[in-house]
């Protein structure tokens, strides 16, 4: 008779669902919500949710670990070994487009190659990897470098009068770094079509239980629909990709939260500001800091997939159809198995660590590989590079990184705050 791999017990379910899917859920899959995401800032939710799993790992194995979720069973992913393997094994039979991610992506990109299969996948992939150059330095490059230099001037311009930073001056010049780089200069000012993008993202929030709004979701394609036509040749934008672009869009919002706690990281690590202010070239060490605030604080906190047969992990079978769930924070801060977890070691990136033991995939990995990651490494290295280039910060509001104390499982972006003041040795030149 075939053996099902490990299922918790009822109450141990009930302990994942109260510790780790519930927080997950409750502060925003899609788009966050910072009123939730302070409480669990307060509470270090993802150190508790850690400390969970580290002790169901030692009572049940390695994994996968099943939950019997009513309507639906879940595979835990509890071990790097078994990362690898799903992320390898994308998109079969670990498919990408998973029942739950369906749920909420129909709500602003129903024909995004994240919820759709087979061929159809195989082609919107392509135009993907094509448009955002996947694997290479972009043909627009210098032309993005410009416009994302452009845009840290003007805020520095505003810090300047104020003597502070704030995530609130920060994301409203984030914003116009992304529509400028996604949509053309013309929706540099244009608000209204990403809170459009907002509202449906907290939407998409409640996936199955919150209907569709086909007006405002027809409000959105409409302006998106202007930008691809224009197609403005210094952007990403155009008819091919049109329906790929709410994706880049969405995605690069949550870089710019990485890049704001990687500032933060800085801050609090004054040699290591010191090497990102002389990095130089394409930035290998400001993206190195980047990748390590999004392995410190994950932005996709969990990864899914269904499967699609039948699979057979040390002997014991996981049935077709199981949802496969990898909790990011878990893993990226296994204290049991990586002497680094919570420390900020951006060498990590250069070495090549985090792509060896699988602990840490900040843009997944494998043949579903988030295909933006050049781009946006680029993207949140050169903004940080702009603004590095001739002040220091000191944090002013927000959770306290105090080196050397390990530091906190989960940090809200939304209330962090810094005091600019002229750096000692400002960088005149970078080489790009």
């Amino acid at each position: 008779m075939t053996q099902l791999v490990p299922r918790a017990s009822v109450v141990d379910t009930l302990r994942v669902t109260g510790s780790v899917i519930a927080p997950t859920v409750a502060k925003g899959v899609i788009a966050r919500r910072p009123a939730v995401v302070a409480v669990e800032e307060r509470m270090d939710a993802d150190h508790r949710a850690g400390r969970l799993l580290t002790e169901l790992r030692g009572r049940y194995g390695h994994g996968p670990l099943l939950l019997s979720i009513p309507g639906r069973d879940f595979a835990l992913i509890l071990h790097p070994d078994h990362v690898r393997r799903v992320l390898t094994g994308s998109p079969d039979p670990f498919q990408v487009a998973s029942l739950e991610k369906r749920a909420a992506l129909r709500h602003f990109q129903p024909h995004g190659v994240l919820i759709t299969r087979g061929p159809e996948r195989t082609e919107l992939r392509r135009r993907n990897e094509a448009a955002l150059d996947t694997g290479h330095t972009h043909d627009h490059a210098d032309v993005f470098i410009g416009k994302i230099r452009d845009e840290a001037g003007d805020l520095l311009r505003r810090v300047a009068r104020t003597g502070v930073l704030s995530w609130d001056d920060f994301r409203r010049t984030w914003w116009r770094v992304v529509r400028r780089i996604v949509l053309g200069d013309a929706a540099r000012d244009d608000s209204i079509t990403t809170d459009l993008l907002t509202r449906l993202r907290m939407d998409a929030n409640w996936a199955f239980a919150h209907p569709n709004r086909p007006r405002v979701e027809r409000a959105f394609a409409s302006r998106l629909h202007r930008y691809a036509v224009r197609a403005d040749p210094e952007a990403l934008a155009s008819p091919e990709v049109q329906s790929q672009m709410p994706q880049w869009l969405f995605a690069y919002e949550p870089a710019g939260m990485a890049a704001f706690r990687a500032l933060a990281l800085l801050a609090s690590h004054p040699e290591q500001a010191s090497r990102a202010r002389e990095d130089a070239g394409d930035l290998p060490f400001l993206r190195a800091c980047v990748q390590e605030s999004l392995r410190l604080w994950p932005t996709t906190p969990a990864i899914l997939r269904d499967t699609t047969e039948e699979t057979e992990w040390d002997g014991r079978v996981l049935p077709k159809g199981s949802g496969v769930l990898i909790f990011t924070p878990f893993l990226g801060r296994d204290r049991e198995n990586l002497p680094y977890a919570d420390t900020f070691t951006p060498d990590l990136w250069l070495d090549g660590r985090p792509q060896h033991d699988w602990a840490a995939v900040p843009f997944s990995a494998g043949p579903a590989q988030c295909p933006g990651r050049d781009l946006v490494l680029l993207t949140t290295a050169q903004f940080l590079a702009a603004l590095l280039e001739r002040h220091d910060y000191r944090q002013r509001d927000g959770k306290r990184l105090d080196p050397p104390e390990p530091l906190p499982g989960t940090l809200s972006p939304f209330r962090l705050s810094f005091d600019a003041v002229p750096a000692a040795r400002p960088v005149s030149t970078r080489s790009r």
